[in-house]
Formats: structure tokens, sequence, C-alpha cells
């Protein structure tokens, strides 16, 4: 209900804009003092600094609300598990890390276990997916996370990862702003279930969620990281059982189990 009321009231560009806006509200007192004395370190690491802003904040978020406008849902959760895959090749691309054999088996797996909560455990239901123009926008932004991710590895240890987002959020902010004022004059006022939502999406999805993937990146790497986005319809799945009343069923059990099988081989080590 939230999303469909983001989705109606904001276009991409000014949801995205305002999501964001929100989530440098609640930083900007937390980040100032961990930026503080370290306007030298900014300036050596301006170029990488800008780059992450630029692949998560813009284009990233704004690709991704594009496609969700014209998809239906299980396209842009199956692409959306593709994350995993344009992160083993971006780590490949950027710093020559290769995935195991075992990481890759561990992804396949834990795919397969998508694929079963989807289809309602009958796979043959993948053949009468009909592909719309988001699936495209969608698609494009993937490698887009993926880069981002890798880069993680190049940011600045001076920067704590409060303010690291702090820092990405105001560029990206910046960044958007002219693109928000262009169609800030023909958007709708927003409902009060608009507002909860986007003030849901500037906090736990903006501030909370990147702050926890940026230094999850950092303390075992993109590659392994990106194995765990496969949990996000596990996760999806147990929140609509507990809190919408979605009935139980097997598939959901075995999707379950499957999702967390792929990603404990993919991500275990000794």
């Amino acid at each position: 209900m939230l999303g469909r009321a983001l989705r109606d009231t904001f276009d991409p560009v000014s949801l995205n804009f305002w999501r964001w806006f929100i989530a440098l509200a609640v930083l900007t007192p937390f980040g100032l003092r961990a930026i503080a004395g370290k306007g030298d370190v900014l300036r050596r690491h301006a170029g990488i600094l800008a780059l992450l802003a630029l692949l998560s904040v813009p284009l990233f978020q704004t690709m991704i609300y594009h496609g969700l406008r014209t998809t239906m849902a299980i396209n842009a959760l199956l692409i959306n598990s593709s994350a995993p895959v344009f992160m083993i090749a971006c780590s490949w691309l950027v710093e020559r890390e290769r995935a195991s054999a075992r990481q890759i088996a561990g992804m396949l797996i834990s795919l397969a276990g998508i694929v079963i909560i989807m289809t309602r455990g009958e796979p043959s239901r993948l053949v009468d997916l009909e592909f719309h123009g988001g699936d495209a926008w969608i698609l494009a932004a993937m490698p887009l996370w993926g880069l981002y991710s890798v880069l993680l590895k190049r940011r600045p240890a001076e920067l704590s990862g409060v303010g690291l987002l702090f820092v990405i959020t105001l560029l990206g902010v910046t960044m958007l702003a002219p693109f928000f004022l262009a169609h800030a004059s023909s958007a709708p006022t927003p409902r009060l279930e608009a507002v909860v939502a986007l003030i849901y999406v500037g906090i736990g999805a903006s501030v909370i969620a990147f702050i926890c993937w940026n230094r999850g990146v950092a303390i075992v790497g993109a590659n392994a990281a990106g194995f765990t986005l496969h949990l996000l319809p596990a996760f999806g799945t147990l929140l609509a059982i507990v809190f919408l009343g979605e009935e139980f069923h097997i598939f959901h059990a075995a999707g379950v189990a499957t999702i967390l099988a792929g990603v404990i081989l993919a991500t275990y080590q000794r």
C-alpha cells in the first residue's frame, strides 16, 4: 500500500530526491561531526566520493524507480536477483577478484529458492512471464550497484560509516537537485500515506540500510555481500505471512530453506 502511494504521488526523480533529502536531514548533525577536520581527506578523495555518490543516489535509485512504474513485482524481483552476478563481474573487472566454484554454486541454489517462492512452487510459470519496458531500466541498474559495491573498497579509510554516507548523500542530492526542480512545478500534493512511506524509505532504506550495507561490504567484500541480496525474498515472504496475513504454504518453506542453504554455502568461511 505504501509503495503504491509513493508511485502514484511522485515521479521517479522527485521520489528519489525527497528520499535522499530526508536522509540528508537526518544525517547532517551526525555527519558534520564525522567529517570535522577532514577537509584534506575529502579533497584528496573527491573523485571516488563523487563517483560513489553518482552511482548510488542519482543513477541506481532513479533507474529502479523508473523500472518499477512499468513492470510487475515478480519481474523486478527476479531481475534484482541478478545483482550478485554483476557484483562478481565487477569484482573481476575492477579488482581481478574471482568467485570460487562454491560461491557460484551457492548463488545458483539461492536463486532456485527465489524461483520456488515467486512461482509458488511451479517453475513452469516462468514461461508465462511477460516482459515490460521497466525490466530494461532495472536490468541496466544492476551493474551500477555492482560497481558501487566494488568501489567501496577504495573509500577513504579516514571516514567513518556515517561520514561516508553523509558525503555521498550530500553530493547525490546536489546532483539530483536540478532534475528535481524541473519536475517540481507539476508535482501533486502528497497524501499522508505517501509522506509516511517517504519517511520510511528516507530513514530505513537510505540511512540505516546503506550504513549496514557499506559496513558489510567493507568487512566481507562485495562478492560475499552480494550473495546476501538473495535473502530479500526470504525475509519478504516471512514478513508478508506475519504482517499481511498471507497464507503459509509448503513452497514458502521450501523456497526459504533453499535460499538459506545457498547463501550459507556461498558465504561460509572456515
